[in-house]
């Protein structure tokens, strides 16, 4: 069985820039108060790029950064989101024709905000098994085009991005854990339709987002019989800076193995966790042989963990 490996990453973050005093003259809020209730300072809004152009930039910056892809070796591109453009074709299959894969599949899932978890799962069984040699996974959102400017608690958090993971497999032996679990009778906190905007019930999201994931990394650790000492960082779906610190503070982790970056980013759904993974490689922060755990939480509601050796 081949061992799950990250080849190269990329993102996309569109021109438009959004500062907390546009957004706090727009509401009416006092100064500092988005900062002091969600840590973030920045979001990006399209304006003229499309979901489609986003997930297809992601991608192009892994094969600027490395030059020896070989495409032919691509047997699957995965894209996860919330917010498709179309029924049909799909992103993944925009991406496939754009870049011009052959012999390759090419699909998108939704599945909330843990959708990037998700598809990174499926992606990485994939290739354990040895169906194919490399995959595509993609996670991209415009939630700018599905926030009500009047709704306080969605608008000043949401955010439009892109990011994009090339996987590949190798022989060495490396841990690889995965859990991902549903809970559908909750489905009704997290919502967005194509004729309605976001709607979230904050108080409970923030109960179900501070103790599900908490005993999701509590699970995966005892079932690879790994301690949380021994992990590098936790890399959360970026959220809300509250609700990260209280995951960590209910883990007794030290602050600096939680990796945040929603303060300039703020939260992108399905694009949150490969940005981070992005941002975190550029700065060298991950070495081979370090464990992390990537840690989706939201809509659906869908919970997902994966222990990751780099």
């Amino acid at each position: 069985m081949k061992q799950i490996e990250i080849i190269e990453t990329g993102y996309y973050l569109p021109k438009k820039e959004i500062l907390n005093e546009y957004l706090q003259k727009k509401l009416n809020l006092e100064d500092d108060y988005i900062k002091k209730m969600t840590g973030i300072e920045k979001r990006y809004y399209t304006e003229t790029e499309t979901i489609e152009y986003m997930a297809l930039e992601s991608v192009k910056n892994i094969f600027e950064k490395n030059k020896k892809i070989n495409k032919e070796q691509i047997g699957l591109i995965i894209v996860a989101t919330t917010t498709p453009n179309k029924y049909m074709p799909g992103i993944a299959n925009y991406i496939q024709k754009n870049l011009n894969i052959p012999n390759c599949s090419a699909f998108d899932i939704l599945a909330g905000c843990n959708g990037y978890i998700t598809a990174f799962d499926i992606a990485s069984t994939y290739i354990q098994l040895e169906k194919i040699q490399k995959a595509l996974v993609v996670g991209v959102d415009i939630l700018s085009q599905y926030t009500d400017d009047k709704d306080v608690g969605t608008s000043i958090i949401l955010s439009d991005g892109a990011g994009a993971i090339l996987l590949g497999g190798q022989n060495q032996e490396k841990k690889y854990f995965s859990k991902i679990i549903s809970q559908g009778n909750k489905n009704e906190i997290l919502t967005c339709s194509k004729e309605e905007k976001i709607y979230m019930n904050g108080k409970e999201i923030y109960k179900y987002a501070v103790t599900e994931p908490v005993k999701m990394i509590k699970n995966i650790l005892e079932q690879s019989n790994i301690s949380l000492d021994d992990i590098k960082y936790i890399i959360p779906h970026q959220s809300n800076e509250r609700i990260m610190k209280a995951i960590s503070n209910r883990l007794k982790l030290p602050e600096d193995k939680l990796y945040m970056n929603i303060q300039n980013i703020g939260n992108t759904f399905c694009a949150s966790i490969p940005i981070a993974i992005n941002e975190m490689y550029e700065q060298n922060m991950l070495q081979k042989g370090d464990k992390v755990i990537l840690l989706g939480y939201g809509g659906g509601l869908n919970t997902g963990c994966i222990l990751l050796e780099i």
